[in-house]
């Protein structure tokens, strides 16, 4: 490691992302690279080899249990059924429905919609309201005899 990384890696602790990782947790995910690189900012932002390792591990076990793919989004929509709530990585939209005055997102890979959105969420993270947000979210499943309600929610 180079002087100048060690100094980068000194003054911006948790903020550093070797971009040379990203192809080794990518595999088959089509995750954005920059969703690739906040999770290995996260885990791997160190000089030390043996944690970058386990940084990568961890990765692509984050990967591998909480990114949807399309083809899984039934047995992903019947864990969260099965469990009450699960993590998911995908790709949202939340949108303001003015006839119940509501948020709701839609998951792209989970192909699920109508997922209410508490307003202090929205309050918190506003970009939601931006089209095609990537993120990492608890999915809530909740059945109600109610047919208007949504048994998804967004946590």
């Amino acid at each position: 490691m180079s002087d100048l990384d060690a100094r980068i890696n000194e003054h911006f602790a948790g903020f550093v992302v070797r971009k040379d990782l990203v192809k080794a947790v990518k595999g088959n995910a089509i995750v954005p690279t920059y969703v690739l690189e906040y999770l290995l900012g996260q885990y791997c932002a160190t000089d030390d080899e043996a944690s970058i390792a386990t940084g990568i591990e961890t990765v692509k076990e984050i990967l591998r249990k909480h990114y949807v793919h399309r083809s899984e989004a039934g047995l992903i929509q019947s864990t969260i059924k099965e469990k009450g709530r699960y993590k998911v990585i995908d790709q949202i939209s939340v949108s303001l429905n003015e006839k119940t005055d509501s948020y709701e997102a839609t998951f792209d890979n989970l192909g699920i919609k109508k997922v209410a959105v508490d307003s202090g969420t929205i309050k918190a993270h506003p970009k939601l309201l931006v089209t095609g947000v990537w993120c990492i979210a608890d999915v809530q499943y909740e059945f109600s005899e109610d047919a208007r309600m949504s048994p998804w929610i967004l946590e």
